[in-house]
């Protein structure tokens, strides 16, 4: 352990005398992506050492539709909506602990297919995605990987999805 670190000190020392790294920049998140592809997501992600990882239960959207049996499609649309909504309601799930959709570093989304359409709405998902990540105002994409699964939990959605933030310290 001590060679380790003594080891991890020396190569930190070496890359900061060489104006490698900077001490800001130690501390951030790190996010790689390719600057030819214009693909929303992040192709990996570098967390730094002594940031705390927040885990977040996978999310559904809310009712759009109340007035309708909430174990049907009619309660809560089409994947598009359904995806807004599921990221409106992770979004105020990080601000409840003062993070950002910024803060996710890894989301997977899961998606049954739309009985309107024989298959999963892959650009109806996207369109949501976009207003979320990949924007001015939010450029710090995560990484992400889209599933279809044959069934979720509600028979009404056909989107759930889950995340990973980090805050740093």
């Amino acid at each position: 352990m001590t060679i380790f670190r003594t080891c991890g000190v020396a190569v930190l020392a070496a890359a900061l005398a060489g104006g490698a790294v900077s001490a800001a920049r130690a501390k951030d998140v790190i996010r790689h992506s390719d600057p030819a592809d214009h693909f929303p997501i992040a192709t990996a992600i570098e967390v730094p050492p002594g940031a705390s990882t927040i885990y977040l239960s996978g999310l559904g959207a809310p009712p759009i539709d109340k007035s309708a049996d909430p174990k049907t499609l009619a309660a809560y649309g089409d994947t598009e909506t359904q995806v807004r909504g599921a990221l409106t309601r992770i979004q105020g799930e990080l601000a409840k602990l003062k993070l950002t959709m910024g803060d996710v570093v890894n989301m997977h989304i899961y998606m049954v297919a739309d009985p309107k359409l024989g298959k999963i709405d892959f650009a109806g998902m996207m369109k949501a995605y976009t207003e979320f990540y990949g924007t001015p105002a939010q450029p710090r994409l995560p990484t992400r990987a889209a599933f279809e699964v044959a069934h979720l939990a509600n028979p009404g959605w056909l989107v759930e999805i889950e995340v990973v933030a980090v805050r740093t310290h």
